[in-house]
């Protein structure tokens, strides 16, 4: 597991090491809001064992909420749900065969009494979790809180300052 200087706060894990070009994007929106994380592949199948261990003891390793990142099957981010009372943000990974359609379906489609917060396919989602995240962490942190509001006042002066989309 790799992690900041700062006990990590959040936990961004994945399936695989190839869900990491997906993922690396939940990573740099947790860094540039200035909230301290942890990467770790787990994969619900081939480490059943770790995903448990990894789930159960995030809460008193003093995580606040776990990003979850699968493909194919996912079941990832709902089986980490099923072990820890933590908030999970799962995000679905593209697959080859779908899209990764398959992917999000496998994560939104969780039964009543074991949610997972489920975010867009790909990029877009991991950089949303990465953001839902810090809004999470951000209830208790005003720091945090602080820079998410900057994140998002920058958002929308960018905006307007170019409102002609014709310029560049």
């Amino acid at each position: 597991m790799q992690s900041s200087h700062q006990a990590p706060r959040v936990g961004v894990i994945m399936g695989s090491k190839s869900d990491w070009p997906v993922m690396e994007h939940a990573v740099a929106m947790l860094e540039r809001l200035g909230v301290s994380c942890e990467t770790c592949v787990v994969s619900a199948h081939r480490t059943p064992d770790l995903l448990f261990d990894y789930a159960k003891s995030a809460a008193e390793r003093g995580l606040q909420v776990i990003i979850a990142g699968a493909g194919g099957a996912a079941h990832l981010p709902g089986m980490v749900a099923a072990q820890t009372p933590l908030p999970v943000l799962g995000v679905p990974v593209e697959s080859k065969a779908l899209k990764g359609l398959d992917s999000l379906l496998s994560i939104v489609q969780m039964p009543g009494g074991i949610a997972v917060g489920t975010l867009a396919i790909g990029k877009a989602g991991a950089t949303n979790a990465g953001l839902l995240a810090a809004q999470i962490v951000g209830l208790q942190d005003a720091t945090v809180r602080a820079a998410v509001e900057a994140f998002r006042a920058e958002q929308t002066q960018t905006v307007l300052d170019n409102p002609d989309p014709r310029a560049e």
